[in-house]
């Protein structure tokens, strides 16, 4: 559609949208382009029109208040030698927040599992869980620090406040963490991540009777598969250790707190995703470091490390350097997709997660797995994704 309007005396400028006002005379807006007042009496101010010819992308209306008795008729027009009409800030904010989505999702996966790659390398090399879980820590800590100095990332602006409501969420990071990195240790990572995928049941219990939450009957419904499937891949599986089972499972209520205290405290929080996850990890790495040092100690990490030198070569030392460096990217990407996405979102991406995490340590370790074991693994992921489902 395109409409023209001849030029008037004093010629301001129209920058694509206008607003005029639907008369009892429809010719009237034919004739001009004019901006009554709201009460009534006609606008003092010059008449707005243009010389060019203008294309009328999009027409919305609405009624004002009974005194006025008219309704508002928006316009978005764009100038006739323009190729295009201006596209609609909001539709480019939505198209560029799912391709960053995307993107985040892909990293996101693909570091946890060159991370899980390598930590379990170390692990076999170096069964010393808790100096290895300091050591991720120190990493990510490190390099936010030199970000930070350098002003590659932002410092964030803190005060005791923050720091104090972070303090839980360290402690439950800490404890998960390090529960499932002795997991590990113990069993193949294909295992504690089939129990780790039980993460929801653990969830709804503790919302449930901890926090006073109700769920409607699909969701608990839905922990029925991952509960059985978790029971079935246990009991099936080659090389089940009690210790690396339990480690899971603590994970998973570990987790459970730490996602809900992440929530509150991320609320209205003034740090990005990135600064909140790196003011985590030194937080843990203040808690970890002393019971690492009491539970290991400095003589049984001088032993291992020499053992795993003469065993591997210099090849372990880039092994501690990757685990550590892809813990630390792994986690803060999916603390930037908990910025920009729901919690829904972020359940389902963790389980899909879960599954390119088994399915790469199955194929790389040639970890013996039974169909009876395939099948339990498969029923609680896919109990999951219903759960993630049934809570929409």
């Amino acid at each position: 559609m395109i409409c023209s309007v001849k030029q008037s005396v004093i010629t301001p400028t129209i920058n694509g949208s206008d607003t005029i006002f639907r008369r009892k005379n429809p010719s009237a807006i034919q004739r001009s382009l004019i901006l009554p007042s709201l009460n009534g009496n006609k606008s003092s101010k010059p008449v707005l029109s243009m010389s060019k010819p203008l294309h009328v992308s999009k027409v919305e209306s609405f009624a004002l208040s009974k005194p006025q008795k008219r309704s508002l008729i928006t316009c978005n027009a764009y100038e006739a030698d323009r190729s295009e009409p201006i596209e609609a800030p909001e539709v480019k904010s939505e198209a560029a927040k799912k391709v960053k989505i995307g993107i985040y999702f892909a990293v996101w996966w693909a570091l946890n599992v060159v991370f899980n790659i390598y930590n379990k390398k170390v692990l076999n090399a170096f069964p010393y869980p808790w100096l290895t879980s300091t050591l991720s820590l120190a990493c990510g800590s490190l390099m936010m620090f030199i970000s930070w100095a350098t002003r590659i990332a932002e410092t964030p602006k803190t005060d005791f406040e923050f720091w104090k409501t972070l303090f839980p969420v360290a402690v439950a990071h800490t404890i998960g963490h390090v529960a499932a990195t002795v997991s590990m240790s113990k069993v193949a990572v294909s295992f504690t991540h089939i129990i780790k995928s039980g993460e929801p049941a653990f969830s709804v219990l503790v919302s449930r009777f901890i926090l006073g939450e109700t769920f409607p009957s699909s969701v608990y419904l839905s922990l029925v598969p991952i509960i059985g499937g978790c029971a079935l891949a246990a009991v099936t599986e080659l090389n089940f250790n009690m210790i690396g089972f339990m480690g899971a499972m603590i994970s998973n209520l570990a987790f459970v707190f730490r996602n809900i205290f992440s929530k509150k405290g991320m609320k209205g929080k003034s740090v990005s995703g990135m600064n909140y996850y790196a003011c985590l990890s030194m937080l843990s790495l203040l808690i970890l470091t002393p019971f690492a040092i009491a539970v290991e100690g400095p003589q049984m990490w001088a032993a291992g490390w020499q053992t795993a030198l003469s065993e591997i070569g210099p090849n372990f030392v880039w092994w501690i350097a990757a685990q550590s460096v892809f813990y630390h990217l792994y986690n803060q990407v999916s603390y930037m997709s908990l910025d920009e996405i729901s919690p829904l979102t972020f359940s389902i991406g963790n389980t899909m997660k879960r599954i390119s995490v088994i399915v790469s340590s199955i194929i790389i370790f040639h970890t013996p797995v039974q169909p009876v074991n395939a099948l339990g693994a498969a029923i609680a992921v896919l109990g999951t994704f219903l759960y993630s489902q049934a809570k929409q």
